[in-house]
């Protein structure tokens, strides 16, 4: 069973979830560690919207908060990200 193309393509995939969960996690106690280190204490409902984001805009968080200069820079930059697109269908 172990040789099976479908046995293998399921380990496969659980494998890739498994390291992009990783990965995450890792930017994500980075980017916390940083946070908490320039600005003391984080709000927990800012640690909740940057444990929502996904890989690639933790990636971007961890770039920008180089140029922060306030906690309020960071709360302005979450909000720009989560704020609602445009509808692009007119």
């Amino acid at each position: 069973m172990q040789e099976s193309v479908i046995y293998q393509d399921i380990l496969q995939k659980g494998l890739q979830q498994g390291q992009e969960r990783g990965k995450k996690q890792e930017a994500l106690q980075l980017i916390m560690r940083l946070l908490t280190r320039r600005f003391a204490a984080i709000e927990p409902e800012i640690e909740q919207h940057i444990g929502t984001l996904p890989i690639t805009q933790l990636e971007d968080l961890a770039e920008a908060l180089l140029d922060f200069s306030s906690q309020s820079d960071l709360v302005n930059y979450l909000g720009n990200i989560f704020l609602p697109q445009p509808n692009q269908e007119d």
